[in-house]
């Protein structure tokens, strides 16, 4: 834990003291009828080598041409800060888990005060590539981190800001890295490297995404990764589209939309 000058309890557990809790889930703060602003927050999420990157590029241009006005984001990066730390902790220096965890939410945390935030509060669909649930696997299922004490860092670094709808792209740990192994070089990352993250590591990120799914299904859509991209991207983007109309729906009913929560327990 990180000590606090003058006082006995962390940063952390005092964040937790102020924390709204509801039957062991945390609530996004709902300002309009689709979250904060009215607007819809998405993620892709999945192991090394799933194909996120790409395929929130086809899910932006799918929205776009659906005529939504869409942000897209990747993290870390986004801002002049998150940039910096994406090359750091990509970069070829070993990080110990919890130094990982503390720069990615430095990163998650400017991202969402001066992009996501903004965006969302303008109406906007925000689709991102990575966000929260990626240090929940990787730090925590992946390093074995405490899952409640990153969730209380989360909570600190973005508050109730949150997905709506998370897309998780799965697929075979073989599959993923050989995929990595095949792409260009300036594109590795020490998180592929095996002295320093071993297949079972993999293993563990890969059961910790499907674990975070299983807990949260209104949220999560699992989709097959091992696949062609095109294949992939008709899928999220159909699955997207008819989610987006499924909320439409119930608001023009005068029905609330099915609450994005993340799961504390």
């Amino acid at each position: 834990m990180m000590p606090v000058a003058g006082g006995g309890r962390s940063i952390l557990h005092r964040v937790e003291a102020r924390s709204t809790r509801r039957g062991g889930r945390r609530g996004r703060a709902a300002v309009g009828p689709h979250g904060v602003g009215g607007g819809i927050f998405i993620t892709l999420e999945g192991p090394d080598g799933a194909g996120k990157s790409s395929q929130a590029d086809r899910l932006a241009a799918r929205l776009r041409a659906e005529g939504h006005v869409v942000m897209q984001v990747r993290e870390p990066g986004g801002t002049p800060l998150a940039e910096a730390v994406r090359a750091l902790v990509n970069g070829p220096a070993d990080h110990d888990p919890w130094s990982s965890a503390l720069l990615f939410n430095a990163a998650r945390a400017q991202l969402v005060r001066r992009v996501i935030g903004p965006a969302l509060a303008r109406g906007e669909v925000v689709v991102g590539d990575r966000h929260t649930d990626s240090t929940l696997a990787y730090q925590g299922y992946g390093s074995g981190l405490d899952l409640d004490e990153l969730r209380r860092l989360d909570q600190f670094a973005v508050g109730d800001v949150g997905p709506d709808l998370t897309i998780l792209l799965d697929l075979p740990v073989d599959v993923g890295l050989a995929r990595r192994a095949e792409g260009a070089a300036s594109g590795h990352t020490r998180w592929e490297d095996p002295t320093q993250h071993d297949h079972r590591f993999h293993e563990r990120v890969r059961h910790g995404y499907l674990a975070l799914a299983a807990a949260e299904p209104e949220r999560w859509r699992v989709v097959d990764a091992d696949r062609a991209p095109d294949v992939i991207g008709a899928e999220v983007g159909d699955l997207v589209v008819a989610w987006l109309a499924g909320r439409g729906s119930a608001a023009a009913r005068g029905e609330p939309a099915a609450a994005a929560v993340r799961i504390t327990r």
